[in-house]
């Protein structure tokens, strides 16, 4: 299935991404938001120097925001700098804002943030997936079927 916003992400120069995501979610819906920074937060990012593990997205008075993401503090900034985990503000549209208010209402989904990147304009940008958690199970299940597909690639290999 084809994300909708991977293709812009593809285009663009992903500064993270939250790699353990799809291990522990299963992704069912995609959403690019804008995120509002302050200019050391920018200039941090462009270093590379943000981490997504353990970061959520949260609505709150008919707003989404960004808890627990970690953009450290830029070495240059001196006395303006920023506090490295204080909630950031995501850009997104009323009309998507309802839509995830109306599937995080239900039990079991969470707001997942997937990676930061910066757009084809140098704008950062964020990609967000409505996810339930996986089970223990389903996560073997999946590991033992990656395993098996890699040694039939690897039996094929001889043949060709």
């Amino acid at each position: 299935m084809k994300r909708k916003s991977e293709n812009k992400a593809e285009t663009a120069h992903v500064v993270t991404a939250n790699k353990k995501a799809e291990h522990n979610f299963e992704l069912l819906e995609t959403f690019e938001a804008g995120l509002a920074l302050l200019g050391t937060e920018v200039k941090s990012l462009r270093e590379g120097q943000a981490d997504l593990s353990g970061a959520y997205g949260r609505i709150m008075n008919n707003e989404c925001w960004l808890v627990g993401a970690n953009i450290s503090q830029y070495e240059m900034g001196g006395s303006v700098n920023h506090d490295p985990k204080r909630r950031r503000k995501l850009l997104l549209h009323k009309s998507e804002i309802r839509k995830i208010r109306s599937k995080l209402e239900q039990r079991g989904f969470t707001l997942v943030p997937l990676r930061i990147y910066f757009g084809r304009k140098g704008i950062a940008k964020i990609e967000l997936a409505i996810a339930r958690g996986k089970r223990k199970y389903d996560k073997r299940r999946r590991m033992v079927e990656k395993e098996q597909k890699k040694d039939i690639e690897k039996g094929m290999r001889k043949y060709r």
